[in-house]
């Protein structure tokens, strides 16, 4: 199978993606990676409660990374819920699991977290967050400031940077379910867990830069990664200082940095760790994939370049003039919840709207090595909706046009009845829910410009833009369910989207719901 063809059968023909055999949960992988046998460093249990209004540290320490790291990917929740085992509902199951502050598809969780660190109370080197045991795995001791300077091109000054976040993704760790579907979960997953690290980071007063381009065989070299296993996704530098400081806005003005070059000065490593599955499978086509989108040199690396915004010409609609959300990340982090089954179709009010679309799109605006230092780049991923009993707006197929504050009206009715005949799976009643949302990308998964790279790219700022948007629900008192089991050609279709050359990429219908039945337990100090 050519990768032109994955990755279009990965949109539009799903069916081909997905295994066809049972899967054997008997011999899943775990959801977190435990190394073995090497010094570990626990993390403050005392997490705080709440993250509005605290006072942002000169010198951030140790305790201040790990009540950072909880926020972003630790066990958060203990979960029991009862399910009927059989349809006449005679006998019934308790189902447990951990709960985190970011979805993921399955609640596998197939990315990993890594750090770099620089701090007095912590020796210098590279660290993986064992999530299992909220603690630090140091796998590299050691001041990386030149070498992960040259790993990204000599575009960071690392030195005015207290450290950085990796964050990988583990193959294995959802493939064994999805086959090689998994492939766009993965990239999608990743972008959820970046958005969250954003918008901790605020909270906790540090300034970041995310990038995209950088040499994968260096940073997965430096930290002891298999590429048959496991591969970097992206690198977020963290500081104190404004970015503009640290953040350098051009290729390298003293020669191209080759990964070879890098690998041969750091002695290889490689660490014991525990999956828990005897048996794993091979996955040729990711490995494939992962190698395609590799970037060798710093040569490589290229600003994508202003990008023409195209927008919808139907009737635009105004929105109400809204201020922004203000609200604790910690309250609308515990609140979050995919309702599935649960959505109660209720009113939903324009400012509702107004403010959930508004503080969704202005909080994704974020720093990055492909934008540079444009002011106010325009989006790679936008927002379309299908509406349903909104106050004040005629049911229909609208594009939210960010820079106006404004609906553009595509096409007029109700279009539940098309959404619901879509989905593969029908683990939500569309007919319950009033905002089924979409963000939309280029068809081409912004693979002319950037080659195979540009998929898992677009596939991650569409999970940084969801998590924004799921945040924002939640903070209103509504829900929302990522979904990936619809049929993309359909909505396409519904939009209008052709003349864009855009593509349905997500979809995330979001809405009141009701609590479900089950007991919940916080897992902090």
């Amino acid at each position: 199978m050519s990768l032109d063809v994955f990755l279009h059968n990965l949109h539009f023909d799903t069916d081909k993606m997905t295994p066809t055999g049972e899967v054997d949960w008997k011999d899943a992988p775990l959801a977190y990676k435990l190394y073995r046998r090497l010094p570990v460093f626990p993390l403050s249990p005392e997490v705080p409660l709440a993250l509005e209004g605290r006072k942002v540290p000169a010198k951030p320490d140790v305790d201040e990374i790990g009540h950072l790291l909880w926020y972003v990917f630790g066990l958060t929740q203990l979960c029991q819920s009862a399910f009927a085992l059989n349809s006449t509902e005679e006998k019934e199951g308790l189902m447990q699991w951990n709960r985190r502050f970011v979805p993921s598809g399955g609640a596998l969780y197939p990315n990993e977290l890594y750090v770099y660190l620089k701090m007095e109370d912590l020796p210098a080197g590279v660290y993986h967050y064992d999530v299992a045991h909220h603690r630090l795995v140091l796998l590299r001791e050691g001041n990386f400031d030149s070498y992960l300077a040259r790993v990204l091109g000599n575009r960071c000054d690392v030195s005015a940077c207290f450290g950085a976040v990796f964050v990988s993704t583990l193959f294995w760790k959802n493939f064994f379910k999805y086959n090689n579907f998994s492939y766009r979960l993965q990239g999608l997953d990743a972008g959820v867990l970046i958005g969250q690290l954003l918008e901790a980071a605020k909270r906790f007063g540090f300034t970041s830069v995310v990038y995209f381009q950088f040499l994968d065989r260096a940073v997965n070299h430096l930290l002891g990664l298999s590429e048959q296993e496991e591969s970097v996704y992206g690198v977020i530098p963290l500081s104190v200082k404004p970015a503009i400081s640290w953040f350098i806005d051009r290729n390298d003005d003293n020669g191209t940095v080759c990964a070879d070059e890098l690998c041969r000065e750091l002695t290889a490593v490689q660490h014991d760790h525990y999956v828990r599955s005897l048996r794993v499978m091979e996955y040729p086509v990711l490995i494939q994939m992962n190698e395609a989108s590799r970037l060798e040199s710093t040569r490589s690396f290229r600003p994508i370049g202003m990008e023409n915004s195209v927008n919808c010409e139907g009737q635009r609609l105004a929105l109400p003039r809204v201020n922004r959300l203000s609200y604790d990340l910690a309250s609308a982090c515990r609140k979050r919840f995919s309702p599935g089954m649960d959505f109660v179709l209720h009113n939903v009010s324009q400012p509702q709207l107004a403010t959930l679309l508004q503080e969704a799109t202005a909080s994704f605006s974020y720093q990055n090595d492909l934008d540079g230092t444009q002011e106010k780049p325009v989006s790679r991923v936008s927002l379309y909706g299908c509406l349903y009993n909104i106050e004040g707006i005629p049911d229909g197929a609208y594009h939210y046009d960010d820079t106006d504050h404004a609906l553009r009206r595509i096409r007029l009715g109700d279009q539940r009845p098309s959404l619901q005949q879509g989905m593969s799976l029908h683990n939500v009643n569309l007919f319950q829910v009033p905002l089924c949302l979409h963000v939309a990308g280029k068809r081409d998964h912004l693979k002319t410009k950037l080659g195979y790279r540009g998929y898992r790219i677009q596939q991650m700022e569409v999970g940084m833009l969801v998590q924004r948007l799921l945040l924002a629900a939640s903070a209103l008192g509504m829900g929302g369910h990522p979904l990936l089991g619809f049929d993309a050609s359909s909505c396409d279709e519904i939009y209008q989207m052709a003349p864009q050359a855009k593509t349905s990429l997500i979809q995330i219908p979001v809405g009141p719901y009701r609590l479900p039945p089950w007991l919940q337990g916080c897992l902090h100090g």
